[in-house]
């Protein structure tokens, strides 16, 4: 992936795999690159041990080779490699001009 493809602000997936089940609404995941176990909420009955997932989330910060994501389960840092871009970020565009318009000069 280009050093520039990421940037703050862009919606990019992670494919986790589900470990196991550890409430009726929770599941246990191992995310690559980050070592730290973190569960989501899932309630979905038909899920098993081994299953691929993919969690999506907004990028807060990029750093040399570390993307931080950000979303409603999400709140890791994990390698480059472990992020793919879903959508860019486009700012959105100005309707007025900041400067008011001259009244009337003298």
């Amino acid at each position: 992936m280009a050093k520039d493809s990421i940037k703050v602000g862009d919606t990019v997936a992670i494919t986790a795999t589900i470990r196991k089940r550890v409430t009726e609404d929770r599941v246990s995941v191992l995310i690559p690159s980050y070592h730290q176990p973190h569960s989501i909420v899932d309630m979905s009955p038909n899920i098993s041990s081994g299953q691929k997932i993919e969690l999506t989330g907004e990028v807060l910060r990029v750093d040399e080779d570390t993307v931080t994501v950000g979303g409603k389960d999400l709140g890791i840092t994990v390698k480059r490699s472990a992020v793919k871009l879903v959508t860019s970020y486009v700012p959105p565009k100005r309707k007025a001009p900041l400067i008011d318009k001259a009244a009337g000069c003298r």
